[in-house]
């Protein structure tokens, strides 16, 4: 398996939500993906608003989030 590195800090083994959420915001075709934390910097919010909109796609149904 493909283990995906942050961009902006090196951190290997990004998880399925973290992969997730990156595609959901900043577009389904990106190749380069960032960790929660290195994503909640670069789109300024916390990381906590970033949790909560997981579970916001996960309860509509969104199939990154299955």
């Amino acid at each position: 398996m493909n283990k995906i590195t942050c961009v902006s800090c090196g951190k290997t083994g990004l998880v399925r939500h973290e992969i997730g959420i990156n595609k959901k915001l900043l577009g389904e075709d990106i190749e380069k993906f960032y960790c929660l934390d290195c994503l909640a910097e670069y789109i300024v919010v916390p990381p906590t608003a970033i949790l909560d909109k997981i579970e916001e796609f996960k309860e509509d149904g969104c199939k990154l989030f299955e």
